[in-house]
């Protein structure tokens, strides 16, 4: 079942080493598998010239994911890396970054990656139905993408989710279950659907490819940088993987030589305060996870309880030099607007999260502000309207007679 480059999975913690297969922890020590490859291969294969030569998406990077046919996702990745004139100046940061993936294809969010690779493992594997535990933008991606690979897609989400991700869910054809539960509830159903069932579920089953996916926003970041790595990454957290994964994108690069500088990246988590299990964890200095059983947020979209890779998050923020922090929802909201009225670019409550993290952090003078920092986006603001409609927080238009005077009575300064 292998491919060209990646050649099976190792356990994390112990090195275990198995065969590809629809597994995702060891069974020595329950530890999350990772895709192991022959970066031989892929240093003959993957250079500087062969991936200019490429398309500019996730696939241009295929030698370091676990599939290299797509079945789905054909354009997927390739998003902008904006340098973030107008936000820099306001903070100070004359070096900031915002890597927006708000605009990933097909559903408007970095899961879109993950989805891609995880559809075409699906496919090898032979399953013919696939699905996840979801808050949001995972189950959009699975339904989109399924119906790209013509799969069937059962998805599993908390009964309160926004109505936006509900309907870009079901728009695509998929069964959708809401599950009177949180997310964790949602979770723990679909390790038992995935034991049970012959459905190949992304996020559990699957999960060892589809975090790779991840992968391709590192890639992409470090080529637009210049190939460098660089200083300083703010990322939302909700399992813990998309930074993990952003840390071994850079760490393979630079291993087949790709990278004009050293990778000594800090890392900074950015959770929200209704639901903090890894910054809580950062916060302490600690790994342990604490899981937060009532997640309360309106990030419902990293509203994880109980992270799945939050040790492993936790451990990275600590060992790279970085650290994270969480924020309210007023200030999430903040966020929101301050990435809009500055740099044009309306991202979800999630990607809320990151900028009030990084702007609670800049407070504090946790980053020297010449050095060059990434802001990580993960998806586009059309998504949790609902957040915005809340009485109070966007201003209320007047309404004027269609006439100049009563124009010009507004005194708009």
């Amino acid at each position: 079942m292998s491919t060209a480059t990646a050649v099976g999975l190792r356990c994390r913690e112990c090195g275990t080493e198995y065969a590809d297969n629809p597994i995702n922890v060891c069974e020595h020590d329950f530890a999350p598998l990772e895709v192991v490859y022959d970066y031989d291969q892929v240093k003959r294969d993957l250079t500087r010239e062969s991936i200019a030569a490429r398309a500019f998406n996730m696939w241009r990077y295929r030698e370091l994911l676990p599939e290299q046919q797509p079945v789905s996702g054909f354009n997927t990745g390739g998003t902008p890396l904006y340098h973030a004139r107008n936000l820099g100046k306001k903070l100070g940061f004359p070096n900031l970054y915002v890597k927006f993936d708000g605009v990933c294809v097909p559903t408007l969010s970095f899961k879109d990656r993950v989805v891609a690779v995880s559809i075409a493992r699906a496919k090898r594997f032979g399953f013919d139905t696939v699905g996840c535990a979801s808050t949001g933008n995972l189950a959009n991606s699975v339904a989109a993408q399924a119906a790209q690979a013509g799969l069937k897609a059962v998805i599993l989400i908390p009964k309160s989710l926004e109505q936006a991700k509900i309907a870009n869910t079901q728009i695509y054809g998929a069964k959708l279950i809401k599950v009177d539960g949180h997310y964790d509830d949602v979770n723990r159903l679909c390790a038992e659907i995935a034991n049970d069932a012959r459905i190949g579920i992304v996020n559990v089953n699957l999960r060892a490819y589809y975090a790779e996916g991840s992968k391709s926003m590192g890639f992409e970041v470090a080529e637009q940088l210049g190939w460098r790595a660089p200083d300083n990454v703010v990322v939302c957290m909700a399992g813990g993987s998309l930074i993990n994964k952003l840390s071994k994108a850079f760490k393979e690069f630079e291993k087949l030589g790709l990278l004009e500088n050293e990778v000594k990246t800090r890392f900074w988590g950015a959770q929200a305060a209704g639901c903090n299990p890894i910054t809580d964890a950062i916060k302490r200095k600690s790994d342990l996870v604490k899981p937060v059983k009532e997640p309360n947020t309106i990030a419902r979209s990293i509203a994880i309880g109980n992270p799945a890779d939050g040790y492993f998050a936790a451990r990275l923020c600590l060992d790279s030099g970085g650290g994270g922090d969480d924020v309210t929802d007023a200030e999430i909201i903040d966020g929101m607007k301050l990435l809009a009225e500055t740099e044009g670019l309306f991202t979800e409550t999630a990607g809320g999260v990151t900028m009030a993290t990084f702007v609670k952090l800049a407070k504090a003078g946790r980053f020297d502000p010449n050095e060059t920092t990434v802001l990580c986006i993960t998806g586009q603001g059309l998504k949790t309207m609902d957040a915005l409609l809340e009485p109070g927080v966007l201003p209320q238009a007047p309404i004027i007679k269609p006439t100049l005077s009563a124009f010009k009575d507004l005194r708009i300064s």
